[in-house]
Parts: C-alpha cells; structure tokens; sequence
C-alpha cells in the first residue's frame, strides 16, 4: 500500500517541476506493480489549487477529474475526529512548518496502516514513514 502525496501529481502532471523525469519514471513503475494506491481529498485540493496557479484551471479540472475517477485510487476523506488529531500533530510539528494537509495525511495514513508515502515531502520521513523510491 502506498498513499501518494500532492508532490507526486504535481511533479508527474507538471513538466517544468524539477521533479518530473523522475516522477515519471516513478509512475510508470507503479502503474505496473500490483499496489493498492491511496491519497486523501486534501491532497487533491492542493493538487488541483497547484495546478491552477501554474496552468490553468482546465488543465488543473481534467486532472483532478482523473484522479476522482481513477480505478486504482482510492481516496480517503477524513472524520471529524481524524481532523481533530491531524490539529494536535499540526501543533506538534510547528517548528517543522508541517502543513495541516500533511499532518492529515500521517493520520490517515496511520489509521490504514499505510507505512510508505510517494512524496518529494521530507517531512513524511520526519514522521516515521518510508518515502517510495
């Protein structure tokens, strides 16, 4: 089980991020491993939000729509409570500049016992995960 992170679409969505070849690359391999592929709808806010800035809207739409509509995705929304400990590890990693995104994600991630992150994002590693190479 892997859970992809904002940087990931961004990187593979955006050729002028510095990195997308390797992002690429990344992709391709596991489109072809038999992983189930989780990210949150946080992380597609930022996506899409991204994308907008450096695009255009459309562009950043038909991704998103590829992402809500994907087979091999599953996206997770948070609880109120899952919401509520992301807030105290946002506290926690203040020093660290961790975004609320972020500290949302290690919740879900935790409670899905997802243990490997596809993330440019140091801070996954900060947070006791593995970032997918």
């Amino acid at each position: 089980m892997i859970f992809i992170d904002t940087g990931a679409f961004f990187a593979r969505y955006y050729a002028a991020d510095q990195h997308h070849t390797k992002c690429v690359n990344l992709w391709e391999r596991l489109l072809k491993a038999p992983q189930k592929c989780f990210t949150s709808n946080f992380v597609i806010d930022e996506v899409l939000t991204l994308l907008g800035r450096r695009t255009d809207n459309k562009f950043a739409a038909e991704r998103a729509r590829n992402m809500l509509d994907s087979n091999i995705l599953t996206i997770l929304r948070p609880s109120h409570d899952v919401e509520y400990e992301a807030l105290d590890l946002f506290e926690k990693y203040a020093d660290q500049k961790v975004s609320f995104t972020d500290c949302t994600s290690f919740v879900l991630m935790r409670k899905h016992r997802i243990t490997k992150a596809f993330s440019f994002d140091r801070h996954f590693s900060m947070a006791g995960f593995e970032l997918w190479k």
